[in-house]
């Protein structure tokens, strides 16, 4: 299937990595022109096609840095993907989640997100057109978890911020939408320092220990891969879906069971 995506240009915020990488690498297949960003180059170096931008996108004026980037050297945005995040599992509990833990989850999770729509939102408002996807979590509303509590919090104000763009910016031609992965083969859950690492140095058992009770919930009994939540970010982003906006697709392979 085409997607309509030819020359679009797309935006995609945390992209060295993970679902971030597979999501530049999949519009970049799919003939967009890809204006990436993060940290470090990482991953992007193998995607010659796709222009890298190393940005902290967690300190203001990084994203728009971002945004600014992509329209100086394409003209305009068409598509924004805000994919950046990080999750630090809090295995001492609520009590020891402190404000700055706070602080840092929204800035990462939330506002990185929340400035680079504000910047390509206005681009986009001029010529009445444009498509954002979020990628946010089933942390944001599945079984809230302690363990992730500033994270899910984060996910959860980009969720709803979302819901509101779209009612706002939807009869002005732009369309927000957001897909929820549940447990995705990522570092961010199984590199070192990632959520199988911390919880089974916190409780004594092997990380494989770990990512097998999280699969046991899965109706597929694996988790996602990058891939798949790329295609399906793809697919919210192509023109082929236009007329969906203010929604939240969940990818987890069946961890929700209901609706």
């Amino acid at each position: 299937m085409d997607l309509r995506l030819q020359d679009r240009v797309a935006v995609v915020t945390g992209a060295s990595k993970g679902i971030g990488l597979a999501v530049a690498r999949t519009l970049a297949e799919e003939g967009a022109r890809v204006v990436a960003g993060a940290r470090s180059a990482g991953g992007l170096a193998a995607l010659p096609e796709v222009t890298a931008v190393v940005v902290d996108l967690a300190r203001p004026g990084g994203p728009e840095q971002l945004v600014a980037q992509a329209i100086e050297a394409h003209g305009r945005v068409d598509v924004l993907v805000n994919n950046v995040g990080a999750v630090t599992p809090r295995t001492g509990g609520f009590l020891s989640i402190t404000d700055a833990d706070f602080e840092g989850s929204l800035q990462l999770d939330f506002l990185s997100a929340l400035r680079a729509t504000r910047a390509a939102v206005a681009d986009m408002l001029p010529r009445g057109e444009g498509a954002i996807v979020n990628v946010a979590s089933v942390n944001a509303f599945f079984h809230p978890d302690g363990l992730v509590a500033d994270y899910g919090a984060a996910k959860a104000a980009l969720v709803n911020l979302s819901l509101a763009l779209a009612q706002e910016l939807g009869p002005r031609g732009i369309r927000v939408n957001n897909v929820s992965p549940g447990p995705v083969e990522t570092d961010l859950w199984l590199g070192e320092g990632g959520v199988a690492a911390t919880v089974g140095a916190a409780a004594g058992i092997d990380p494989a220990d770990v990512r097998a009770g999280a699969t046991a919930g899965i109706a597929t009994g694996r988790f996602s891969t990058p891939d798949e939540v790329a295609t399906l970010v793809a697919l919210l982003a192509s023109p082929r879906t236009a007329n969906v906006t203010g929604a939240n697709y969940v990818i987890d392979g069946g961890l929700v069971k209901t609706l």
